[in-house]
């Protein structure tokens, strides 16, 4: 079965920090910035509604309005299904999850207006509702790939047997899975998650890749510096390297929205690490021996 990846790019640019400080809320410069990563091949950006209460998906909207020649060149992945506090209309502002058809429908339609996009590449739903009625919400994403409002949908965050549910009920095929993955959080590869994500040929997506930092922290900090010499390679570059060694090729969804990162973390894109060096890594990272 073919496991490879739909993400033919080094890692995809995640947006969740868009919001953040000013230097690219102006439109003219968020639209170079995505232009010189358009020319270095990156062209897969993450979104979410939730990221900056929506703020993201409108920047970066704004930003191809401004240069409507780059809209043709990006492919988005955007997330929907986390209803905020301060977006929940009922008495009580409580976070909460809605994957109901009038909500993922109406979710899509927002995005796309937001993001200024004639469709989305990927639609994720971003965390599983409990209260899912899974013909429901497979009747939303059905309907949105058929009407050419999205190309493909997938999951982010979901067990097995919640996915299967909602892909009993589709006619279109998931596509993807977001999860967490890293050095730092390494349980999927040995609780199931991440053969069951390969068996049913989702294609996985890497969130948080570098635990948020904490894989450059303490005793796994200390070997990947150590090692990443004999690579001539950076910590940071040594740990994606980690991760795209496994089976289906995860691809890392990166935070950092800083130029320089940017550059180093795709120059490590070309390292490749053996067995030995990818175990050693692992038993670092578990603190204890592999068995």
């Amino acid at each position: 079965m073919d496991h490879s990846p739909a993400f033919d790019v080094p890692f995809v640019l995640g947006m969740m920090r868009l919001h953040e400080g000013d230097e690219l809320h102006d439109p003219e410069r968020l639209a170079d910035w995505i232009e010189a990563r358009l020319d270095q091949g990156l062209y897969w950006f993450d979104h979410a509604d939730v990221y900056g209460d929506r703020q993201g998906e409108t920047l970066f909207g704004a930003a191809l309005k401004q240069r409507p020649s780059l809209t043709s060149r990006v492919r988005v992945v955007t997330k929907a299904s986390i209803v905020t506090p301060g977006r929940d209309t009922s008495p009580y502002a409580v976070k909460h999850y809605d994957s109901s058809n009038d909500y993922l429908t109406a979710a899509i339609d927002a995005s796309l207006q937001r993001l200024g996009v004639e469709h989305l590449d990927h639609f994720l739903l971003h965390r599983p509702d409990p209260l899912m009625d899974a013909q429901a919400t497979a009747r939303a994403l059905d309907n949105a790939i058929d009407a050419g409002k999205i190309g493909a949908a997938g999951v982010s965050n979901f067990l097995p047997e919640q996915w299967r549910r909602l892909q009993a009920a589709m006619n279109h095929t998931l596509v993807g899975h977001q999860l967490q993955l890293s050095l730092a959080h390494p349980e999927p590869l040995f609780d199931g998650l991440y053969d069951a994500v390969l068996a049913d040929s989702l294609s996985p997506m890497a969130w948080s890749p570098l635990g948020g930092g904490t894989v450059f922290e303490d005793v796994l900090g200390a070997s990947l510096s150590r090692l990443a010499e004999d690579f001539a390679a950076s910590s940071a570059g040594l740990a994606l390297a980690w991760l795209r060694a496994l089976p289906g090729h995860p691809v890392p969804v990166i935070g950092t929205l800083k130029e320089e990162r940017i550059d180093e973390l795709l120059d490590g894109a070309r390292y490749d690490i053996n067995r030995p060096t990818w175990f050693a890594l692992l038993e670092e990272a578990r603190g204890h021996r592999v068995p």
